[in-house]
């Protein structure tokens, strides 16, 4: 059996970086350096559906402050 073929049980984190992107880690796993645990665990699909709902701005931070900046938003 192909290791795809089995199901995926590991147990994911969110992670979120200084630009409020997303991303899942292992959760036994120590977060990778710039990255910061939300406190969403679960199987890869409940993570995902969760970055789905909370992430709806997909540009990095910085750049959403400089457009704010350049339309006079702040």
């Amino acid at each position: 059996m192909y290791q795809n073929d089995k199901e995926d049980t590991t147990i994911y984190k969110v992670v979120v970086n200084h630009e409020e992107q997303y991303s899942i880690w292992p959760s036994e796993r120590e977060s990778p350096l710039g990255w910061k645990d939300v406190g969403k665990n679960g199987l890869k699909q409940e993570c995902l559906d969760y970055i789905k709902q909370v992430w709806t701005d997909m540009k990095p931070l910085s750049l959403r402050k400089q457009m704010q900046e350049i339309s006079g938003d702040i």
